[in-house]
């Protein structure tokens, strides 16, 4: 096991980790911005260092100061949380090259599945049923485009090679929009991600969002733990996460989580990832894969026992997992809430002074936060602030949990989005299980439009 592990992120995720470290015996070295030079985490860490003003270009992405951190702290690893530079295939390969172990996949690995084309190609091979679409990237004769285009069958959705998060996309309901669409993308991706290559997908109506949670270390011994639901979106963005997902064939998702464990195996994956699917008409259709540890670990973690950051550390530092397939057990159900400090429903980002911080408690219930009373949040990151999870013997128990957890919760001096987790809670949809990506936009535009008749 490591001596020290250096924690290259901020917020709740640093806190996550350091807390896997210290229950390991690890020490722990936080870097950090002179915007979080007050941070939890920072004043628990074994070390700190500062690495850069608060822009996250000069110090949580400055790949040379987290290097020099590493360097002048004796740190043995690096754990890149999720974000900024965890899926930077030439960061982990910085990080290997300086001598430090990587806490995540090797370089070659993140750069297969960071592009969504090789991505795609590498799971077809596995077995892992994907979207149907273009085989690889769209070529530049658009006759050739257009020809693609009428086999696939509209609406179909360009999407750039490189993109993520949302990011990267556009949506074509005609023939006479699709070249168009085709050059606008290419542009935007070359601009975005320094790769203009796209390609196209079937676009899915009313799907649902659907993950496969893996684990695989450096043996070539991988397993799944389960899935979770994260269909309740806004702009591609997940607000509430659960598992395991409502209303599945049992038989369907041990079929593709085998398949996904066969994948790990066969691209030689280490650590944990995530495949990510859209779900319709009782299908799965690979999307994209996730080299990092997910924002919604907990419901997994919660409805397994098995920790996933410690389990990344421990197969870094070259254990063998401690458990087969045939151990994973799921029991009961999580959800999860994303606490944002943001209008909860126009959205604007509240970042600020938090005057009280209240969490919830009681059976069930799991915090994880960097927050505290007299926090002031940040307006140059991510404006979640940290997550409510509730877990119950049943769904209805977790939900139920969870209205009781939201109603004690207080944080006084931002605005937070508490009130719209309140809603989705009480929701009929929600609360019966199994809602598309689409539902929680439709829901706020329709809240729109009736508050502009009043």
């Amino acid at each position: 096991m490591f001596g020290k592990v250096l924690i290259a992120n901020r917020g709740e995720i640093a806190l996550r980790i350091l807390r896997a470290c210290r229950e390991l015996g690890v020490r722990t070295v936080a870097v950090h911005s002179e915007a979080d030079t007050e941070a939890k985490y920072v004043k628990l860490a074994d070390e700190s260092v500062c690495i850069g003003p608060a822009s996250s270009s000069h110090s949580y992405l400055n790949i040379p100061a987290i290097i020099s951190a590493a360097e002048v702290t004796d740190a043995e690893a690096i754990h890149p949380g999720y974000g900024f530079l965890s899926e930077n295939a030439d960061f982990a390969e910085r990080v290997e090259k300086s001598g430090f172990a990587f806490i995540g996949p090797r370089p070659e690995t993140i750069r297969l599945m960071g592009d969504k084309v090789s991505a795609k190609n590498a799971m077809r091979e596995a077995g892992v049923p994907c979207v149907p679409g273009s085989e690889g990237a769209l070529p530049d004769d658009p006759k050739e485009i257009v020809k693609i285009g009428r086999a696939v069958g509209y609406p179909v959705i360009i999407k750039a090679a490189g993109g993520g998060g949302g990011r990267g996309m556009r949506v074509v309901h005609t023939e006479a929009a699709l070249l168009n669409a085709v050059n606008m993308t290419r542009s935007e991706a070359g601009a975005a991600f320094n790769n203009s290559t796209v390609y196209m997908e079937k676009f899915l109506e009313n799907p649902r969002h659907v993950e496969i949670q893996v684990l695989s270390d450096a043996h070539r011994n991988s397993v799944y733990l389960g899935e979770r639901d994260c269909s309740m979106q806004r702009r591609h963005q997940k607000v509430i996460e659960e598992a395991p997902a409502p209303d599945i064939n049992r038989r369907v998702l041990t079929r593709v989580g085998d398949r996904c464990a066969e994948a790990c195996r066969r691209i030689n994956y280490r650590g944990a990832g995530t495949f990510e699917f859209l779900y319709e008409n009782g299908e799965f259709y690979f999307i994209e894969m996730n080299t990092r540890v997910q924002v919604e670990h907990p419901v997994t973690e919660l409805i397994t026992g098995i920790d996933i950051v410690q389990a990344q550390i421990r197969i870094a530092a070259g254990e063998k997992l401690w458990f087969k397939q045939r151990d994973v057990e799921l029991r009961g159900h999580a959800i999860e809430c994303r606490i944002n400090a943001e209008d909860p429903f126009k959205f604007t980002p509240s970042p600020g002074k938090i005057n009280n911080w209240h969490p919830p408690g009681g059976p069930g219930i799991r915090v994880d936060s960097h927050a505290y009373s007299g926090y002031t949040v940040p307006p140059h990151y991510d404006s979640m602030i940290g997550k409510v999870i509730a877990y119950g013997d049943t769904r209805e128990q977790a939900i139920r949990r969870m209205r009781i957890a939201l109603s004690e919760m207080m944080v006084d001096g931002i605005k937070t989005n508490i009130p719209l987790h309140q809603d989705l809670m009480l929701d009929a949809r929600f609360i019966k299980g199994g809602a598309s990506i689409h539902y929680l936009e439709e829901k706020l535009a329709a809240k729109s439009e009736a508050t502009k008749g009043k």
